[in-house]
C-alpha cells in the first residue's frame, strides 16, 4: 500500500502520510521538529530531499475585453436616428416584426442620449 501513497503527487497526500514519509528519510537536526510542521512545510522538506524540482505551469494572461466607447455629438446621434427611422419603416413594409421593434428600442434610447446631451 506504501507503494501507492509514493506514487502520488505530495500535494495530494494527507498530513499524516506526509508526517510517515518525511521520518523514512534521514535528515539532519531541522528548525522545526517533523511532527510540529504544517502540511506546506512538509511538502517543501519532501521535495527538497528527494529532489524534486517545482515546475509551475505557465499561466496565461488574460487580456480584458475593453470596449471603447466613443461619445457622438448631437448632429451625428440626429443622422443615426435618421438612419434607424428609415430602416424600421423598410422592416416594417417588409413585415418583420422583431426587428422593427429592435429598431423602434434603438431610436429610443438615442433620443434619450440626445436629450441628455443638450
Amino acid at each position: 500500500m506504501s507503494h501507492l501513497k509514493e506514487e502520488q503527487p505530495l500535494e495530494k497526500m494527507t498530513v499524516i502520510e506526509l508526517k510517515e514519509m518525511t521520518m523514512t528519510i534521514p535528515h539532519e537536526h531541522l528548525d522545526k521538529a517533523i511532527h510540529d510542521m504544517h502540511k506546506d512545510e512538509l511538502v517543501a522538506f519532501l521535495k527538497e530531499a528527494k529532489g524534486i524540482k517545482e515546475e509551475e505551469p505557465p499561466k496565461k494572461k488574460k487580456k480584458p475585453h475593453v470596449r471603447v466607447k466613443t461619445k457622438l455629438a448631437k448632429p451625428e446621434l440626429k443622422a443615426k436616428i435618421m438612419h434607424l427611422r428609415d430602416a424600421k419603416k423598410a422592416a416594417q413594409k417588409a413585415g418583420d416584426r422583431k426587428i422593427s421593434d429592435r429598431l423602434r428600442r434603438r431610436i429610443s434610447h438615442l433620443k434619450k442620449k440626445t436629450r441628455k446631451i443638450a
